[in-house]
């Protein structure tokens, strides 16, 4: 019995600094980037991958993307077809959110279609492709008013499927390699602002990072912005707190909380 527990111990003492290694590699903000060239080239179609919460969490994201869209600053316009797919992720039950990603979808992809047009930078609509988007609905990590002794299981059920999402557009013999023309990899980008899904998700993409699952390491996939919600001025969110450290970029919209020394926090003033 000494003996197992010798060699257990042992074991432990070995492997743990390599792991503590691998894990500062994946979340070091000098990570490896996406071996991309160009968001609009159509041999490397770019991944968008948006968490909604309901009620507030939805509200502001929609906002913030609305002004992003439709912003007259150049400098700070996001051009929605530059994204070739876009994946919604809402939690069971939020048919609202499901809602407002379709009639966002509605009003963003014509806008950047015609905003092309106009500019000369394709000669039809066609020439980028259509592009395309997806809802899909995830387990949620914790109901309201649940007993806090079943929310580990609940959470469990929530990281499997979110590992299953971010899985879904991939194969097994892409390993290390680039997607082919027109298929749909790992997201690129994943941009979130503090459902308890979106803590959840981020660390199902830290899990397969960690293993470099299929490439996505290697490769720089699973990017991941986190936009503190507007309504939190003097401290950060619990999510907040538990993914500044693991996030690539985490934005705030109030400049005191810039000033936490808590992991990578960057004040970007108000954005819905």
């Amino acid at each position: 019995m000494a003996f197992i527990l010798t060699t257990l111990l042992l074991l432990t003492l070995l492997t743990l600094p390599a792991l503590l290694y691998r894990l500062t590699l994946i979340l070091t903000p000098s990570r490896n980037k996406p071996l991309r060239h160009g968001r609009r080239n159509p041999n490397e179609p770019t991944h968008l991958l948006i968490i909604l919460g309901s009620g507030g969490h939805t509200a502001e994201m929609l906002a913030m993307l609305t002004r992003a869209v439709t912003s007259p600053d150049p400098a700070q316009k996001l051009n929605w077809k530059d994204y070739h797919h876009r994946t919604w992720v809402i939690s069971e039950g939020d048919s609202i959110s499901a809602e407002r990603a379709k009639e966002f979808e509605e009003m963003a992809t014509p806008l950047s279609t015609q905003e092309d047009l106009m500019a000369g930078k394709v000669k039809r609509a066609t020439d980028i492709g259509p592009g395309g988007y997806e809802i899909v609905t995830v387990p949620r990590a914790r109901e309201i008013h649940q007993p806090l002794l079943t929310a580990p299981v609940s959470s469990f059920k929530c990281l499997r499927a979110c590992r299953e999402l971010l899985m879904k557009h991939t194969t097994d013999t892409r390993d290390g390699h680039a997607a082919m023309a027109g298929e749909v990899d790992f997201p690129d980008l994943i941009l979130c602002n503090g459902p308890a899904t979106a803590t959840i998700l981020v660390l199902a993409s830290v899990l397969l990072r960690f293993f470099d699952v299929r490439g996505c390491s290697t490769r720089g996939k699973m990017r991941t912005v986190y936009v503190e919600s507007w309504a939190r001025v003097k401290r950060l969110s619990l999510s907040g707190r538990l993914l500044s450290r693991v996030v690539d970029r985490f934005l705030v919209q109030w400049p005191q909380l810039a000033k936490e020394a808590v992991g990578r926090i960057e004040y970007r003033g108000v954005l819905v």
